[in-house]
């Protein structure tokens, strides 16, 4: 199943164990609907969700930081390289129908308030407490706000 929805997943590079295992979770999820998922590209909640989204043969395509693919983790399916640094985040939020934030600091943050800016639904996985923006306990909740909202 193919979906054209495209999904992007905002998310940091130090993340627990457990945040690590639910956004893989996550990207299995997402691969499974036959979402498109873009995310930065990197470690972290990068690497987790994208990992989920290989494992079950989805496309999850990386908009890397940089100008070359060596901060690029190894479940990428499509890389591009942006050597944008972190003004890439505003291009993960401009290609995307939803977004998802997975935990996060403050370039997490600039990619929510880059989505809320474009009108697009954002939904929060262990992330920000802010208002109007709702965050949920499990990856199957993410699932389940992205068909409400998409």
């Amino acid at each position: 199943m193919f979906n054209k929805t495209r999904i992007s997943v905002f998310g940091g590079r130090d993340i627990t164990e457990d945040v690590y295992n639910d956004a893989y979770i996550l990207g299995k999820l997402l691969a499974t609907d036959g979402y498109m998922v873009y995310c930065g590209g990197g470690e972290g909640v990068m690497e987790a969700v994208a990992k989920g989204v290989n494992d079950v043969g989805g496309t999850v395509v990386g908009v890397l930081k940089g100008d070359s693919l060596e901060e690029m983790n190894d479940y990428i399916t499509v890389p591009v390289s942006t050597n944008m640094g972190i003004t890439r985040n505003a291009l993960l939020a401009y290609n995307c129908d939803a977004a998802v934030a997975v935990s996060g600091k403050y370039g997490t943050l600039s990619e929510i308030a880059f989505a809320f800016q474009m009108e697009k639904p954002v939904v929060g996985l262990h992330s920000w407490t802010l208002e109007g923006f709702i965050n949920v306990n499990t990856p199957t909740d993410v699932i389940t706000f992205l068909k409400e909202y998409t």
